[in-house]
């Protein structure tokens, strides 16, 4: 027997409890892994509140680390003892999970578990943002909101990295403070003045090539007000809630802009390019070219406090669940 978290119905974060199920084993193609830390991220949420429907019920998590304990059949390039990271796996918030081959990446020498862990997810979604979304080029100016986020953090960094001017937007001065260590330009407390208003000061009137939209119901429609035209809006998540529908005209309107809502799994849907995303980011982490932040650690029975600290948008960087 193992213990996972389970979901039985939609629901807040006490839908999260942990629970003896079956150990899985592997499946042709597939390896079975000893999970030492899960990433917890704002999918989940969506996933455990039925906004992403799915069959219930279910253990929530996409991201993780660990070790190979058994390989199944037609596995011939990982062996038991390997130390692996995934990115698109269901099932993570568990002790044990049986996972395709083709979707987990192994960890480089030197690299713990809980780092690895903590940079595939927001890693890879901050890579190909900046590198195949948007290509930022160098002497743009990008506005990056929830900068002081897991992703936002790393999107920061790889934005400078690439040239870029960048703006970033935050709720606290802690955050502002963790923002500019990360290299942005100019940072915007939207709690206290209005960002629209700021970044449009910060470029006089000129607005900036591309936003990267995380919040999205609160600061979606202000976000197409701070492109110049045939800037993009590039909304990739909501923690504040869907954005209401809009009728494509408001972007002709505003000056031919383009909008997109993209997501990490068509970014990586083949092999290559899951490793060559992966590669870039643990190289990036391992040569101290990306800092990675890992806030906080909880046991696997703290699920459901994990979530409540996310939702709440108190946390800042990675959030990790320790079986």
């Amino acid at each position: 027997m193992s213990q996972a978290i389970r979901v039985h119905q939609p629901g807040g974060p006490e839908v999260l409890r942990l629970e003896e199920v079956a150990a899985p084993k592997p499946g042709a193609g597939e390896v079975r892994i000893r999970i030492k830390a899960a990433g917890v991220n704002f999918i989940d949420v969506y996933h455990r509140t039925g906004r992403y429907p799915g069959a219930m019920p279910m253990t929530p998590g996409l991201e993780g680390a660990g070790t190979v304990e058994e390989v199944g059949p037609g596995v011939s390039d990982l062996e038991k003892g390997d130390r692996v990271a995934w990115s698109s796996v269901s099932g993570s918030y568990a002790e044990w999970i049986s996972a395709p081959a083709d979707k987990v990446i192994r960890i480089p020498e030197g690299m713990d578990e809980r780092t690895a862990a903590a940079a595939m997810l927001q890693g890879m979604t901050a890579h190909y943002l900046a590198h195949s979304t948007y290509p930022i080029r160098r002497g743009e100016s990008v506005l990056i909101h929830a900068a002081a986020g897991g992703v936002g953090l790393l999107l920061v960094q790889m934005a400078r990295r690439l040239g870029a001017r960048v703006i970033g937007t935050v709720s606290t001065d802690e955050k502002a403070e963790l923002a500019r260590e990360a290299g942005a330009d100019e940072v915007i407390l939207y709690t206290k003045t209005s960002f629209k208003d700021e970044v449009l000061r910060l470029t006089d009137g000129a607005g900036v090539h591309v936003v990267y939209d995380s919040v999205g119901k609160s600061t979606f429609l202000d976000g197409l007000d701070v492109l110049r035209p045939l800037g993009m809006m590039v909304l990739f998540g909501a923690s504040s809630g869907p954005v209401e529908p809009v009728d494509p005209l408001l972007l002709s309107q505003k000056g031919s802009l383009f909008l997109t809502r993209p997501k990490l799994f068509d970014y990586t849907a083949d092999r290559a390019s899951l490793v060559d995303r992966a590669g870039d980011v643990l190289e990036w982490i391992a040569d101290g070219t990306l800092s990675l932040r890992i806030e906080r650690t909880y046991p696997l029975s703290d699920a459901a406090e994990a979530h409540t600290d996310l939702e709440g948008r108190k946390t800042t960087g990675k959030l990790l669940l320790l079986p």
